[in-house]
């Protein structure tokens, strides 16, 4: 028999949610995806002083935004060196600082591709990672429109998920353990199976309401907290998966069940067309979505200034 990770990529698509670069060789995914946490994660690992050494050089210390301009190089060089080990793509993201204005979205979105460019990736190969807000979402639909194929992350209801195939996005990263974690902490009697579990609940959702309604954009059930979750997803377009999770798929020999297709949809899901009043009060009326949201953008924030307080002593000469 075999692996149940095996058996998982020949129905899903699997992708590495790590910046270890590692660990994407170790498992093989099709795919890999990033984010300020992760690539934190990843600098403060000696294997990789070398690269963030190296990125700051590039940057130099005479730039204006010399901080910004090392981070974001960081960011590319981390996903360079992980894109000579997938055969697919990988998702970059853009300042979480910048979620809730369009322009600046768009601009720092055409920075991070340019600098991909720079380093002979071409831009096909390149998500690029912008929050579920309605300005992220706007910015996703200005960047489309251009050909440069964004991830909209952070989403936790349908009508994130509606408003960013409306307006064209390649990708979507719905928070599975995220919402199960909102939800954990209201129910003491947890919940009795996967099936029943809020954040599987929400992913089966979006998956039956995009394949019913045509929709192009690709599905990725994103932040497992179990392989149960992964699991009850199984033949969802694209599972992003961390390291430890997929060792635990690696080991088990047990059969899996594909969970998801077309042929079991539910298809009494009304379609959706959002605006920014409308989406708002819908956002406004789930209060899981609009705390994880905005949870996740101070998260990220947070640990994207992290990793600038690392890198500054290396631009400014003070460190190694």
């Amino acid at each position: 028999m075999n692996t149940k990770l095996e058996q998982l990529k020949t129905m899903t698509s699997v992708v590495a949610d790590t910046g270890d670069i590692n660990a994407i060789a170790t498992y093989q995914p099709e795919d890999a995806t990033t984010n300020p946490s992760l690539i934190l994660k990843a600098a403060q690992m000696p294997a990789y002083q070398q690269l963030l050494q190296e990125s700051c050089r590039v940057t130099g210390s005479n730039s204006n935004n010399a901080i910004t301009d090392a981070c974001d190089q960081v960011a590319v060089r981390f996903g360079c060196e992980i894109l000579k080990l997938i055969p697919g793509v990988i998702s970059t993201e853009v300042d979480a600082r910048l979620s809730f204005d369009t322009e600046a979205t768009i601009a720092r979105a055409n920075k991070l591709v340019d600098l991909y460019e720079q380093q002979g990736v071409e831009k096909n190969r390149v998500l690029i990672k912008i929050a579920a807000t309605w300005e992220g979402i706007q910015a996703v639909k200005a960047l489309q429109k251009k050909s440069i194929n964004c991830n909209v992350t952070l989403v936790f209801n349908l009508a994130q998920a509606a408003a960013a195939a409306d307006a064209g996005a390649h990708l979507i990263s719905p928070f599975v353990g995220r919402i199960y974690d909102w939800h954990k902490a209201r129910n003491e009697n947890g919940f009795t199976s996967p099936e029943r579990d809020p954040g599987v609940i929400s992913v089966s959702s979006i998956y039956d309401y995009y394949k019913s309604h045509e929709y192009n954009t690709i599905v990725m059930g994103a932040s497992f907290r179990n392989t149960d979750q992964i699991e009850a997803l199984a033949g969802c377009d694209k599972l992003t998966i961390s390291p430890n999770l997929l060792a635990e798929l690696e080991a088990d020999k047990n059969p899996l069940e594909r969970r998801l297709s077309r042929d079991k949809l539910n298809n009494n899901i009304e379609k959706r067309h959002y605006g920014p009043s409308n989406f708002r009060l819908d956002m406004n009326n789930d209060a899981m979505a609009t705390e994880k949201l905005a949870e996740g953008i101070r998260l990220f924030i947070r640990d994207q200034v992290t990793l600038e307080d690392k890198i500054t002593p290396i631009i400014t000469g003070q460190g190694k």
